[in-house]
């Protein structure tokens, strides 16, 4: 008895129900890998920063715009005065915001608001205290037998402002970098750099140059697809 060349084959027939459930597996599957991919690609965030080395103007107010788009959103002034003998003298570092929602980090101290000289790896965000007043970096007064500086930036090198302000009505965090020096009737700021964080509401680390910093939220791939969705079902949830 000869066999046939070819080996009989039966093909299954699929019920309508069975191959309704496959194709909603099939589905399921892919918007499973869709939703996946979306959620785990969250926005990037970045870090402008400006290199600087500019020495603050004596009794001139010096402007600040921390994202260059042409508005000022903070304002420096250096000032002293004394007599012609300079027997006593007075001044200031002041640090004043150009609109109502910017601020510094800092505290209250006998009704003065003082701008906090922060170390670098200083996170600034929504948890930071931001007086809302004009804030005063550093003050003096001397006369001929005594004299009294106050502040937490004296003598200051490489600490950090913290800062907020506003981007087309979002707020934004940033820093500042500055060095403050004074001796007698003599007050000195440097400003070295500064920087900005483009993502809203992100908090930034003073110091940092470049993002995301470590503070970015890391997708979660178990959190990305919700329990009973297709795409659940596909990954073999109920």
């Amino acid at each position: 008895m000869k066999r046939s060349s070819q080996t009989s084959r039966t093909t299954a027939k699929l019920s309508d129900s069975v191959r309704h459930q496959l194709n909603m597996y099939a589905l399921a599957a892919s918007a499973a890998g869709v939703g996946a991919l979306a959620v785990a690609q969250p926005a990037q965030a970045k870090i402008v920063y400006t290199p600087a080395h500019k020495k603050l103007p004596l009794n001139q107010y010096f402007f600040l715009d921390l994202n260059h788009d042409g508005f000022n959103d903070f304002q420096f002034y250096v000032w002293v005065y004394s007599t012609v003998a300079k027997e006593h003298c007075i001044g200031a570092v002041n640090l004043s915001r150009l609109n109502s929602e910017n601020g510094a980090v800092g505290k209250t101290v006998s009704g003065v608001a003082l701008a906090s000289a922060l170390k670098a790896g200083v996170r600034v965000g929504k948890t930071q205290y931001f007086p809302n007043q004009t804030r005063e970096i550093m003050g003096f007064a001397n006369g001929r037998y005594s004299g009294t500086t106050y502040g937490p930036w004296i003598d200051a090198t490489n600490r950090y402002l913290g800062l907020k302000f506003e981007i087309k009505g979002k707020t934004h965090y940033g820093w500042a970098r500055l060095n403050v020096w004074i001796r007698s009737c003599r007050a000195s700021a440097t400003l070295t750099g500064y920087a900005y964080e483009t993502v809203a509401n992100k908090p930034i680390v003073t110091g940092k140059t470049k993002g995301p910093d470590d503070s970015a939220e890391q997708a979660n791939p178990d959190a990305a697809v919700p329990s009973g969705t297709l795409g659940s079902l596909a990954l073999g949830r109920r």
